[in-house]
């Protein structure tokens, strides 16, 4: 059985939408996803949560959307989290990707097995190439190039996933309040250029991997970009159709780029 441990975002309900049956949907205290929780818990009961979904006969487990890490209350600890304490706490005191490897880790040794959104729903990842009627020119691919080496250097210091690009320069970069953030505050920019989008490049694949949707393209129009560069099998897309006709009837691209295409 699967369970769905759902954050914030559209990205939950789409996975829904996607699998023949409902999962188990789990949700941390807090947290209020797009769907509705079968189960909440909090942190610091994290033991008791995963024998409740052993009992409930669960064995694979799925995360999926945004969650801020939450703070850990020592006093409200239950007896079966005392011994994952210490990685939890190693846990929270790194970058989001070493936080996450660290909870795959819990979740692995207690004999679940982890799977990333796109191996449960995998037509959420898009085909490479160009998936719309305009195409990147020149600059463009000058543009992803550097893109693509901005987010390597961003990466090995577990920072953000994006970064805008505009004749060959980095303009402004994905920080802790996410892609939206970064293309908001960005709506007043003389305009041009690219959204550049990928994973890190060593992070677990399994969790919080890059997605783009409508909004994405709502909020590219508004900055005034030409297009969308996401690194092919390492963005999904939140019902591509939409994202396409949207990115069409705008005029702009978007290119599913591989890894060091030119």
């Amino acid at each position: 059985m699967l369970a769905l441990i759902a954050g914030t975002g559209d990205l939950p309900r789409a996975m829904l939408a996607a699998l023949p049956e409902r999962p188990l949907v789990c949700a941390l205290e807090g947290v209020t996803p797009q769907v509705s929780p079968d189960i909440t818990f909090r942190i610091e009961r994290l033991g008791g949560f995963l024998h409740a979904l052993r009992r409930r006969g669960v064995t694979q487990i799925c995360m999926v959307g945004a969650i801020r890490r939450p703070p850990v209350r020592l006093q409200a600890l239950d007896l079966a989290t005392l011994t994952l304490l210490p990685t939890i706490w190693r846990a929270l005191r790194r970058g989001d990707d070493g936080a996450l490897r660290a909870f795959i880790a819990v979740l692995e040794r207690r004999g679940f097995t982890v799977l990333g959104a796109h191996q449960v729903a995998p037509d959420l990842l898009p085909p490479s190439g160009i998936l719309t009627r305009a195409a990147p020119q020149d600059r463009h691919r000058i543009d992803a190039v550097e893109g693509e080496r901005h987010l390597a250097r961003m990466g090995a210091a577990d920072l953000g996933q994006a970064c805008l690009v505009r004749d060959g320069r980095v303009t402004d970069a994905e920080d802790d309040s996410g892609t939206d953030a970064l293309l908001a505050r960005n709506r007043a920019a003389d305009g041009g250029g690219i959204l550049f989008k990928g994973p890190k490049p060593d992070q677990d694949r399994r969790a919080d991997l890059p997605v783009i949707g409508p909004g994405t393209v709502t909020q590219a129009a508004a900055a005034g970009l030409d297009g969308l560069v996401i690194e092919a099998q390492g963005v999904m897309i939140l019902d591509r159709a939409a994202v396409i006709a949207a990115l069409d009837a705008r005029g702009m691209f978007l290119w599913v780029r591989p890894k060091g295409a030119k």
